[in-house]
């Protein structure tokens, strides 16, 4: 089975995320959606909130796994067993710091290679940035989330 880890910190989950994890899964039997963090930063959602909200968001797709971690992606990658990373590109911009991140994993990990996806021009200008700051100012982000995700939940339990 080949199996891909689709890394980043997802805070939170977008329409571009879910349009790339689907391309990932015409290219692999089963994606691993793995939410990093760094225990140093503050996210916007915590990462137990942004796994809940990706498993939301993946519930009608069939062979993804949500999981979270902490440090380098190709350790996870070794951990799991898996040899292959995806990443999803947005702008040229991604690309050009996706190539760099994917040749220094290259050198550490000759055997861990990286397909990069492009989001679909619809969904290209969508940013995590984005949907957090149109959150943060109580717009409505709905059209910049996966279908399914209750984000007024997740919201209000932040706020607790």
């Amino acid at each position: 089975m080949r199996t891909a880890v689709f890394p980043g910190s997802f805070d939170p989950f977008t329409v571009g995320h879910y349009d790339v994890l689907e391309s990932a899964l015409q290219l692999f039997d089963k994606v691993i959606v793995a939410v990093g963090y760094n225990s140093s930063k503050k996210g916007f959602f915590n990462p137990d909130t942004r796994v809940e909200i990706i498993r939301q968001a993946v519930a009608d797709l069939p062979n993804v796994e949500v999981c979270t971690y902490n440090g380098l992606t190709i350790d996870l990658c070794r951990n799991l067993g898996v040899n292959h990373i995806i990443r999803g590109l947005r702008t040229t911009t991604d690309f050009e710091l996706e190539s760099v991140i994917a040749q220094a994993n290259k050198k550490m990990a000759p055997d861990i290679s990286t397909t990069f996806i492009p989001a679909c021009q619809e969904y290209s200008f969508i940013s995590s940035t984005v949907v957090r700051d149109i959150l943060i100012h109580k717009g409505n982000a709905a059209q910049f989330l996966p279908k399914g995700v209750d984000i007024e939940k997740f919201l209000a339990e932040r706020e607790k």
